[in-house]
């Protein structure tokens, strides 16, 4: 193989990559232009290394086996778990199909590592939207799913007993049960913390909110704020 195949490899590895990057990107994604150049490039230099390196003695499947097992150590840099959301999948997803154009970019398969880019590439701009289309439509038809929530107001300590009573009876509603109240003092006499799990058969932020208004109308509170967790993935 000449230096001038080798140079058409490797720049069709990196051109590929950063057209996918590009995209990524445009949509502010964590992963983008060099990044997703970056992995291309790389996976194309480990094939050309594997395949024409160690006086023709390389083995390329070997070097192709490893580039798949690991970028998945680069892409679970990417994935974010905060509660129960997990994001960044996509992204990882889009850096492991970009090590793959340039292994065959490297690999001397430029058409199909030119089709691949422009497939990943129209994935990730025409199957977005798509997914939030379903996702809208599975939000409407399906029945709706336990949920947890978690309610917190913050008052001064010598209001505590009281602020715990009206808590407490706002959220007793014929859809919420109430689980467990608990309040706990904050630090530098800020006062106290008062927390409350409820759980309902059907999640409805409505009662929240509507306990919400319930309670913030007493002036010994200085701060309410809830959270929900969905239970229906939950054995």
């Amino acid at each position: 193989m000449t230096p001038w195949e080798v140079a058409i490899r490797i720049g069709a590895g990196l051109l590929f990559g950063a057209a996918i990057g590009f995209e990524r990107q445009w949509r502010s994604r964590s992963a983008g232009l060099r990044t997703n150049a970056l992995v291309s490039l790389g996976s194309a230099l480990f094939v050309v290394l594997g395949a024409y390196s160690f006086a023709g003695h390389g083995d390329p499947t070997r070097v192709a086996a490893q580039i798949v097992s690991g970028i998945g150590f680069l892409g679970a840099g990417v994935i974010m778990k905060q509660g129960s959301t997990v994001s960044g999948l996509n992204t990882a997803a889009t850096l492991w199909a970009s090590a793959a154009v340039g292994a065959l970019a490297g690999g001397g398969m430029l058409w199909v590592s030119l089709a691949g880019a422009g497939t990943i590439i129209a994935a990730n701009m025409i199957l977005r939207p798509m997914g939030r289309l379903l996702d809208r439509q599975h939000r409407e038809s399906r029945e709706d799913s336990p949920a947890e929530y978690i309610f917190e107001v913050r008052c001064p300590t010598d209001a505590e007993a009281d602020i715990r009573r009206l808590v407490f009876d706002a959220l007793s509603r014929p859809d919420l049960t109430v689980q467990s109240i608990a309040a706990r003092d904050l630090p530098d006499d800020e006062g106290v913390r008062i927390t409350v799990t409820a759980l309902t058969d059907e999640r409805d932020d409505r009662e929240i909110e509507a306990a919400i208004a319930d309670v913030i109308v007493a002036p010994a509170i200085t701060e309410v704020r809830w959270s929900v967790a969905d239970l229906s993935g939950i054995d």
